[in-house]
């Protein structure tokens, strides 16, 4: 049975980190929906995720970061709609920003993309864990094609097999981020989720 830890408890982010350094998938609270994480450096967890969420092969995995300073490194090429929705008030919040990326190409686990959605939660776990971390992989977390649940206890009877850990960080409301696709000029919004389309487009300007 999956070990279910308090989101407020002192030593979570600690335990969460270890199981994700070794190579475990972690049910854990963003702001918006839980997700389900693991590290990019873990191609056996990338592979129990997707069995797990049921979810195609095909559509690649999002990227959490605990600060735009986390970009740099993955290769993204940031232009001026993200640079504006990076520094808005929006960050950190419910917004999912897709960045192309700059002429080194992606870091090495990116390699093979054209693109990265990137997201920073504002959720205090959920940051204290991405400073600890690093970037982390991280999908909603549901059976693919079915609602996400408010609860922990409700994800973990959809999923089709248990994560290595869960931590519980109470109800959330499951509604999305929104989505604004940066690697293509002008941004599109591709998903309307928690921040409206008028609030991104006075943003973008």
């Amino acid at each position: 049975m999956v070990d279910i830890l308090a989101a407020c408890s002192p030593d979570t982010v600690g335990k969460a980190h270890h199981v994700l350094g070794a190579g475990g998938v972690v049910l854990l609270p963003t702001d918006t929906v839980y997700g389900l994480a693991v590290s990019p450096e873990h191609d056996d967890a990338i592979d129990r995720l997707f069995v797990l969420k049921q979810r195609p092969r095909q559509r690649n995995l999002p990227v959490m970061v605990d600060s735009p300073a986390r970009l740099a490194p993955l290769g993204v090429r940031v232009g001026e709609g993200a640079r504006r929705l990076l520094e808005s008030d929006l960050m950190p919040g419910p917004l999912t920003v897709v960045l192309g990326f700059g002429h080194e190409g992606p870091c090495s686990w990116l390699d093979g993309r054209h693109e990265v959605a990137v997201r920073i939660p504002a959720d205090p776990f959920m940051l204290d864990l991405l400073h600890a971390t690093g970037p982390l992989l991280v999908t909603s977390a549901n059976l693919h094609g079915l609602p996400t649940m408010q609860k922990v206890e409700e994800i973990l009877l959809q999923l089709a097999r248990e994560p290595a850990m869960a931590v519980d960080g109470g109800r959330r409301e499951g509604v999305p981020s929104s989505l604004v696709n940066c690697a293509v000029e002008p941004p599109v919004i591709e998903r309307e989720g928690v921040v409206s389309r008028s609030r991104i487009m006075e943003i973008l300007g």
